[in-house]
């Protein structure tokens, strides 16, 4: 006889409110990321954030918090929108969609504050964050931001400058709904896109198997990819050396493509030759490029024939 089905985890998600609440967040915080004390989410600064505009959510499992997301109201000189400052996930959880559904819990308290777009960064070296980001929840890059934070000293930024991509998430934009929906395209589409659009970063596998950048060229074309790490802690294990070619290769290549007027609009793994890589998948901006309102890939208008 088979065993049972384990039964899901039945995650909770509420603002938190209370002080040992406070304090689990900054113990997942220091689970999620090894912290050091100059991204330390403080007690007060969380209560402050909480009853003064700004959102402190949580994934609870019982009364522990296995995960939030923490923000405020943020002001660019032209609307106000809300500032997704961090969201964390304990390791043991991570592949519970957690932060997925926190995404989504946030989104539901940003609309009812009567807001229309929450912002974020995120390391673009990150494939994990950006198929969260991107594909899952339909968020679009629109600036790359190098060594934003300057040095820090937490386990997953030590010795790799803190380069990030600025993300909006629309989120009453069709184009979103149509992600949450869990509506996207498919392998097949996937595939025939990488193979059909031109390279921005050209790889190889190094001494350990690791795939590192060889080169940076312009995008060109209706549609171009961006490769980056499938893992990049893989390579800070086997190639740490590597790290800082990743993050110059993929500097580069995403200051041609924006001097370019070219914009993220998906991100996809693809599996070749029994090697899963992940890429970002750009598009020129602009007039001549339909949006589709099913959240596939955007879709270049040819210009009509015109007689000499």
């Amino acid at each position: 006889m088979s065993s049972p089905e384990k039964k899901a985890e039945p995650f909770r998600f509420r603002r938190l409110g209370k002080p040992e609440e406070f304090r689990q967040l900054e113990e997942v915080q220091g689970a999620a990321f090894g912290s050091g004390p100059e991204g330390s989410l403080t007690i007060p600064l969380q209560r402050a954030l909480q009853d003064n505009g700004g959102l402190v959510l949580g994934a609870f499992v019982d009364i522990h918090l296995v995960g939030f997301s923490v923000g405020f109201l943020g002001w660019d000189g032209h609307r106000l929108y809300h500032y997704s400052h961090m969201t964390a996930v304990r390791p043991e959880y991570q592949n519970h969609r957690v932060g997925l559904r926190l995404k989504g819990y946030q989104r539901e308290e940003v609309l009812a504050m009567g807001l229309e777009e929450i912002r974020w960064t995120f390391d673009p070296l990150r494939s994990r964050n950006a198929m969260l980001n991107i594909r899952r929840l339909g968020g679009r890059p629109t600036s790359y931001l190098p060594h934003y934070y300057g040095q820090l000293h937490d386990a997953a930024n030590e010795g790799l400058e803190t380069d990030r991509l600025k993300l909006v998430w629309a989120i009453t934009s069709p184009a979103v709904a149509t992600r949450l929906e869990g509506r996207f395209p498919t392998k097949e589409e996937d595939q025939d896109r990488w193979v059909s659009s031109s390279p921005v970063i050209r790889t190889e596998p190094g001494e350990s198997g690791i795939r590192l950048p060889i080169e940076v060229t312009e995008p060109t074309g209706p549609s171009a990819h961006l490769e980056i790490p499938f893992d990049v802690e893989l390579v800070r294990q086997h190639e740490p050396k590597g790290l800082w070619r990743w993050r110059h290769a993929v500097r580069d290549a995403f200051r041609a493509a924006y001097d370019l007027h070219y914009v993220v609009d998906d991100f996809a793994t693809v599996s070749a030759e029994h090697e899963r890589r992940s890429f970002y998948f750009l598009r020129p901006a602009g007039p001549d490029v339909e949006e589709p309102a099913d959240g596939r890939t955007p879709i270049a208008r040819t210009a009509p024939a015109t007689s000499r």
